[in-house]
């Protein structure tokens, strides 16, 4: 427990000192966010605004993730420092686009073919890391690794991750488009995965996940950068996290869930995500094959700001439905832990006895001598 309490202070600190200093940074250098033109006109006066907020909230992570392996000489796992690097690469992709936007003064950066083919470097570099040298298990699961019982194969796991990864990076990035809307919302996914890795840990008889401490400290590391870079995030924003945030809290999201065995637990902890991505889906195909908008703006956060919400109700809203659906995904994950408890327990007793018994027949074959071992002389 004192692993978590060091990350999350360490994480916390470093993001709520540091970001007002990236903020002067950026502002002395005139790095500020474009505006999309079609987006609603009450977002015109956000033009300018410091970007690439992001890069704290990667750098808080790192420095949380790192904090307790100095401080407790705690060893890093394979699959903890790929999730790291899965992040901190997603993140430089999102720095490179949020760049372009700054230079060329427009709210469009790297074109989707770069976007994308960079997503795919990142997310299949991270899922062969994961089979071939973290040895994370390849079955499709639910709540645990042997919760469904169909196994992927080494290259089925691996093209689903990068799915997984690039859907998921998406979705956190379409979800960033009001002040502090991504960094709360992801902060309440972070917080259930550190529940999860937390209770994998205290329950490797069930789970059989190795590295789930390793996991989460790092999650409860990200717990703490979304919220200390929230301090300056909430509306009204001092500054934006960008596609550099984005990305990076998307793909650590997935890659957590990844390396843990909640691949399908996922959709439900980050259920917001899903549903932002589903009303741009909706209306992509909708406005295309019928011509016809179901929303006047997508993502979905857009349409409740057009009917007149304020932008905080909105956000705040959708804070609520992100808490619930993060502790949606927790009852189902614990009530899953109680159907296959009891046949774990009983593995666990018999375990115990067997080994209690070997060491009860150990200790009356040992003989036990005590004080001088020479006979004593009668009189």
């Amino acid at each position: 427990m004192i692993t978590l309490l060091i990350s999350g202070a360490a994480s916390l600190l470093f993001t709520v000192f540091v970001t007002p200093l990236l903020i002067a940074w950026l502002r002395s250098h005139g790095i500020g966010q474009q505006i999309r033109d079609d987006g609603p006109q009450r977002h015109a006066t956000k033009a300018g605004t410091p970007t690439m907020g992001g890069a704290c909230i990667v750098a808080g992570a790192a420095v949380g993730y790192l904090a307790p392996h100095v401080r407790h000489a705690s060893s890093f796992t394979r699959g903890g420092l790929l999730v790291t690097a899965a992040m901190i690469g997603a993140g430089l992709l999102g720095a490179a686009d949020d760049w372009i936007k700054v230079r060329h003064q427009r709210s469009l950066g790297l074109n989707k073919k770069a976007k994308i083919l960079g997503q795919l470097a990142v997310a299949t570099a991270f899922a062969y890391g994961c089979v071939h040298w973290a040895h994370v298990s390849t079955n499709l699961s639910f709540t645990r690794s042997d919760s469904i019982n169909f196994d992927l194969g080494q290259w089925g796991w691996i093209v689903f991750a990068v799915l997984v990864i690039v859907a998921t990076s998406n979705a956190v990035n379409l979800t960033d488009g009001l002040d502090g809307l991504a960094a709360g919302s992801s902060a309440f996914s972070f917080a259930g995965l550190t529940v999860i890795a937390f209770w994998q840990f205290r329950h490797f008889d069930v789970y059989h996940v190795n590295q789930a401490l390793d996991l989460a400290v790092l999650a409860i590391a990200l717990v703490s950068a979304c919220t200390g870079f929230l301090w300056w995030n909430a509306a009204p924003a001092h500054i934006f996290m960008g596609d550099t945030g984005s990305l990076a809290i998307g793909t650590a999201l997935a890659g957590l869930a990844l390396v843990m065995n909640v691949h399908l637990l996922l959709p439900i902890i980050g259920a917001l995500f899903v549903g932002e991505t589903l009303s741009v889906i909706v209306q992509v195909a909708s406005f295309r094959i019928f011509h016809r908008r179901v929303f006047r703006m997508a993502p979905i956060h857009h349409h409740y700001e057009l009917l007149g919400w304020p932008e905080t109700t909105v956000i705040i809203r959708f804070w609520i439905l992100a808490s619930l659906f993060m502790a949606l995904a927790l009852g189902l994950f614990y009530g899953d832990f109680l159907k296959v408890a009891p046949d774990a327990r009983r593995r666990l007793t018999i375990t115990t006895q067997v080994s209690t018994q070997q060491s009860l027949i150990s200790a009356r074959l040992t003989p036990v001598t005590t004080g001088s071992t020479k006979p004593s002389a009668r009189r």
